[in-house]
């Protein structure tokens, strides 16, 4: 749950009357005498003690304690940096305070009237996704949840709700991800969902695994029918969206990755790469909290989710090497590596949110090595198959500080995929450039719909990124919200 915000448009004397406070300035030499700041000569203190100018607070925030006893931080923002940038530091800022748990933060940001509008937006976001404490099972956790935000020095009419709508959604990715494997199963996930849906009014539908199988979903089912138990299910969920009375209403499809849990099937991994692989179902919690973000912000799209939810195990019953199955839009496919399953479970998926003729589909996925191996976690990797959707991904990567990458999908790759039984293999076994075979044969599900597949190489960092300051980051959400703004 995010912390409640109230707003004063005024900035008083805060160090009389708070406990945590953090300042954000904007860009100057040196302070100025019209702003009131909170702790203006514990700042000058600690900037001498040290031997830096008042600039470096825009790259290094600094705190301290004021007479009161409050704790104080202070942060500049340089507009003329990036939005991850401005990210960073706010969050560097924010974490400063956020270590001693407290109840109430006071946020207090000067400059013009877009200047503070601008640090408002940011401030309240990265407090309210760093705020909020993800789920853990100690018995005595380190960190508690912010219960309350004020704001001083701007006041916004909406009341923040685009910035609540992506921390939301945000949340519910990342405290999805961070469930251990033994409390996220297939069937815990998809009640999960079920109920989620029935909150936010979503209509939901469970392709079950025996219905998958009289489907020909042969892609999905090899992979799921290594688990012990009968609950893997592509779950579908429709969003009418604001205005859906609308003819030319858009119609976005978005499809995640949902593995709850990978051992590499018969290929199995070593226990350095299979430790947190219950992460492997971010994909889908990054969908989810795209469509979330959506509703609660009321975005005028039609939205269908599609989450493919499984686990790759081993067993008597797993697929293994050199099977031939027959995916759901009748292509074959010669198994060459029991790993690279995240690719067959999205196969029938993409093929499923195809036939409803989306205007695009944008599909999530935490889906190989290679693509970490390329970016190392600052960026993730994407893949278009229209070139007028390729600018766009790129800007909505740059205004939401979710950073991407652009990687070639060019059709002479495709004979790395020729096989001489199947109609195309499912991956090559020495993996050289896999993020892009991967793509390739991703596409073979889509035919000529607009696609966007974003390989979630930063969907873990350590440390945070941007403006997450956990090791989980959310990545996605924040990206594709801003995508759907301009499309």
């Amino acid at each position: 749950m995010l912390a409640t915000l109230t707003q004063d448009p005024s900035v008083f004397d805060l160090s009389t009357t708070a406990s945590h406070i953090l300042v954000v300035l904007p860009k100057m030499e040196k302070l100025q005498k019209k702003y009131v700041i909170p702790g203006d000569s514990a700042l000058k203190n600690l900037l001498k003690r040290r031997h830096l100018e008042l600039n470096k607070i825009n790259e290094t925030p600094l705190s301290g304690n004021l007479e009161s006893g409050a704790m104080c931080a202070w942060v500049m923002i340089d507009t003329s940096k990036t939005i991850f940038e401005q990210h960073t530091v706010i969050r560097k800022a924010l974490q400063l305070l956020l270590t001693e748990n407290p109840k109430t933060l006071h946020l207090a940001v000067y400059g013009n009237d877009n200047q503070k509008r601008h640090f408002a937006e940011i401030a309240v976001y990265s407090a309210w996704v760093n705020g909020a404490a993800l789920p853990v099972r100690k018995q005595k956790p380190e960190k508690t949840s912010l219960s309350h935000i004020s704001l001083n020095g701007y006041q916004d009419a909406e009341n923040f709700a685009v910035q609540r709508a992506l921390a939301e959604g945000n949340l519910l990715a990342r405290g999805l991800t961070v469930l251990p494997a033994n409390e996220l199963t297939p069937k815990t996930y998809c009640e999960q969902i079920k109920k989620l849906a029935k909150n936010e009014r979503w209509e939901y539908e469970a392709y079950t695994l025996n219905k998958l199988r009289k489907m020909g979903a042969g892609a999905f089912v090899a992979v799921a029918q290594g688990s012990d138990s009968e609950d893997a299910a592509i779950i579908h969920l429709h969003y009418n969206g604001l205005g859906s009375e609308k003819k030319n209403q858009k119609h976005v499809a978005l499809v995640g990755k949902g593995i709850c849990f990978d051992t590499g099937g018969h290929n199995l991994k070593p226990s350095r790469y299979m430790l947190g692989m219950h992460e492997d179902m971010n994909g889908s919690a990054v969908a989810l909290g795209i469509l979330l973000a959506a509703t609660r912000a009321n975005m005028p799209f039609k939205i269908d989710c599609w989450l493919a939810i499984a686990q790759n195990h081993i067993g008597p019953h797993a697929y293994k090497q050199n099977d031939v199955i027959t995916a759901l839009n009748g292509l074959t496919i010669e198994i060459i590596h029991t790993d690279a399953e995240g690719r067959m479970v999205l196969a029938d998926t993409l093929t499923l949110a195809g036939k409803q003729k989306p205007d695009i589909i944008i599909d999530f996925a935490t889906l190989t090595g290679s693509m970490h191996t390329a970016l190392g976690s600052h960026y993730s990797g994407i893949f278009c198959n229209q070139e007028n959707l390729v600018q766009k991904a790129i800007t909505a990567g740059k205004k939401s500080g979710e950073r991407v990458c652009v990687f070639p999908m060019d059709s002479d790759y495709d004979k790395h995929l020729d096989s001489d039984i199947a109609d195309i293999k499912q991956c090559t076994l020495g993996g050289e450039c896999d993020h892009i075979l991967a793509a390739r044969f991703l596409s073979q599900f889509v035919n000529e719909t607009p696609w966007i597949h974003m390989d979630l190489s930063a969907s873990s960092h350590k440390d945070g990124l941007g403006a997450v300051g956990s090791d989980v980051t959310g990545f996605g959400v924040g990206w594709a919200v801003e995508l759907l703004k301009q499309y």
